[in-house]
């Protein structure tokens, strides 16, 4: 089933401000609530559709490459909820201060009943990595050595005394308005519910030491220089019973040696010789799927533009592939034997050689015209 439009889903346009989206979201998320709907699935899906589509517009890049690609920028691993989808845990962990008070003094009874803590989410780890223009144009899987903090063996919690495991302490202060009573996170266990009771003597103060992990990441064609994508619970791990950050993937694209990308078009500089140029020729160009040859008609002019089309990059958002333009330059001589410049002086005036431009012959202008079209 095709996903819905984040926009449609909060009920507000692609204009709104981050205030409106916020106040969209929290109406959505309090509407159904698993606190508020018990046991209604359908509820509970509505729920995690305005989490995601909040999770994506609520951030200014996100929101910005949703606006420009679509569901596809997060495909794959891509961001937003990685494809696979948030849990409830991670919904409350990530958004759960959007609700205020609404639900269960502040805090939270559980995800469709029993059950008080949060659980805490562990940090999240950011890598780059370098694509060929081939790699990106045909997509690729790659397996990056990483480096993460993980539940050191021998590891073990017990529930913290100051919260009783629920890993929020409730206080209440005396206004003059009344009694007031505010959550907050425990600052003894911060927020996960269990402190260690004892750990082996390589690991930090969170049970947790660092380990190499080999991860593996699909990387879909069709990506763009400077996305994000995201594979869920690849970061660090969370003391006690909290959930894994998240490996956040920034993509460079390394530069073509003589290919240009733009968008989805490659662009491909081609020079030919004057006699090339006027009795016509062939010539093997560069392609992200390998060489290929392609006829020149004889009297080419110089700035003449083939489109290759389909020989470009695969869009992000699924609809075809771009084109491959070759622009071909004809190579002037800049020095002449005797013999070769008595030819040439001798062809000033003759009338093959004299410029007749016509109508097929578009100017530069409608030539830029012609490649964005």
């Amino acid at each position: 089933m095709a996903k819905r439009d984040y926009y449609d889903i909060l009920g507000v346009s692609k204009s709104a401000s981050a205030a409106e989206i916020k106040k969209a979201y929290r109406k959505k998320a309090i509407e159904f609530h698993p606190d508020k709907n018990p046991d209604d699935k359908d509820a509970e899906a509505k729920f995690k559709e305005a989490a995601e589509a909040y999770e994506v517009l609520s951030d200014a890049d996100k929101k910005a490459r949703y606006d420009q690609f679509g569901h596809q920028a997060f495909e794959n691993g891509g961001g937003g909820f990685g494809g696979g989808g948030m849990n409830m845990d991670d919904i409350f962990s990530q958004f759960g201060d959007i609700f205020g008070g609404a639900f269960s003094g502040g805090g939270f009874s559980g995800f469709g009943g029993g059950g008080g803590q949060r659980r805490v989410k562990g940090s999240n780890l950011r890598i780059r990595v370098k694509l060929t223009l081939e790699e990106i144009a045909n997509g690729v899987e790659k397996k990056i050595k990483v480096k993460r903090k993980k539940q050191a063996p021998g590891t073990t919690y017990k529930t913290c005394s100051t919260c009783n495991g629920s890993g929020q302490v409730t206080r209440i202060t005396n206004t003059i308005l009344g009694r007031m009573q505010s959550s907050a996170p425990c600052n003894v266990c911060g927020g996960a519910g269990q402190t260690i009771n004892k750990k082996p003597a390589d690991a930090d103060a969170q049970g947790l030491k660092v380990a190499e992990e080999t991860v593996s990441i699909k990387i879909p064609a069709g990506v763009v220089d400077g996305m994000q994508l995201k594979v869920s619970g690849k970061g660090n791990d969370a003391p006690g019973n909290g959930i894994s950050g998240d490996l956040l993937v920034a993509i460079e694209e390394l530069d073509h040696p003589t290919l240009q990308r733009e968008g989805d078009n490659l662009h491909y500089d081609l020079y030919v010789s004057y006699p090339d140029a006027v009795l016509g020729t062939s010539k093997e160009i560069d392609t992200v799927t390998g060489k290929v040859r392609i006829k020149v008609e004889a009297g080419v002019q110089s700035g003449k533009i083939l489109r290759l089309r389909g020989k470009g990059i695969p869009s992000i958002n699924g609809y075809g592939k771009g084109d491959l333009l070759v622009h071909v330059n004809v190579w002037t001589p800049k020095t002449l034997n005797k013999q070769q410049k008595e030819f040439f002086e001798s062809m000033r005036d003759d009338e093959h050689f004299l410029p007749k431009p016509e109508s097929s012959d578009k100017s530069f202008f409608e030539k830029v015209k012609d490649m964005f079209s």
